[in-house]
């Protein structure tokens, strides 16, 4: 549910059309929110239905036409009452983590190679994230010079400060990930250097299910 709400929350600074919503989303909501077009358009036709937004078709060049969404009354009123409601927080699904528990499986280049690609990806969030943050520092984001012009000047500071700070955390988030896979790079070291029982033979690749082909035995 919380997908309608990241929508109502750009619809709140002023019309979209579902092309414009989705690139806003992805460059503000999405880096907290992650959710692809096949997911915002049904969700926008079900916000619609239950006349939390309303769409309205615009001429669009000599023939064309396009829709463009607004809030309604209902649906501010909805978005104002989830931010007043105790979070619900969903139970942690961790691909990278899970994975993690049970490298004893894989060899020690394998366990490399995971966390050498976790740092990775987490180095690419960490940049994107800083670079929002000296946007934000700049007041140089396109939804946050939206956001300021439909909100009265007192309350600049605020929205500023709130941004700022989410961003912050997610900063925080990455260097932590970052640390752990690093931390994870040298426990392989001492693993595999401890004379222990982890082979650099261990399987590379996963099982096919198929047995393999006995070799007979010779005379």
């Amino acid at each position: 549910m919380s997908l309608r709400y990241a929508l109502l929350a750009l619809l709140r600074v002023g019309p979209l059309s579902g092309y414009e919503l989705q690139k806003q989303f992805s460059a503000s909501v999405g880096h907290v929110w992650h959710a692809p077009d096949s997911q915002i358009y049904p969700e926008l036709r079900k916000m619609e239905a239950e006349q939390l937004i309303e769409g309205e078709e615009q001429p669009r060049g000599q023939r064309a036409t396009r829709r463009v969404y607004h809030v309604t009354d209902a649906g501010n009123r909805a978005f104002l009452a989830w931010m007043q409601t105790p979070l619900d927080y969903a139970r942690v699904r961790d691909p990278a983590h899970l994975r993690a528990a049970y490298l004893e499986a894989a060899s020690p280049a394998a366990a490399r190679d995971f966390f050498r690609g976790h740092i990775a990806q987490w180095e690419a969030e960490l940049a994107q994230w800083e670079g929002e943050l000296r946007r934000i520092a700049d007041v140089d984001n396109p939804m946050l010079v939206r956001r300021l012009a439909a909100t009265d000047p007192e309350d600049h500071e605020r929205t500023i400060a709130f941004k700022r700070f989410t961003y912050e955390g997610l900063v925080d988030r990455a260097r932590v990930e970052i640390e752990w896979a690093r931390r994870g790079l040298k426990l392989v070291d001492g693993l595999e250097a401890s004379g222990g029982s982890w082979s650099a033979s261990a399987p590379e690749t996963p099982a096919t299910g198929t047995p393999a082909a006995e070799t007979p035995a010779t005379a």
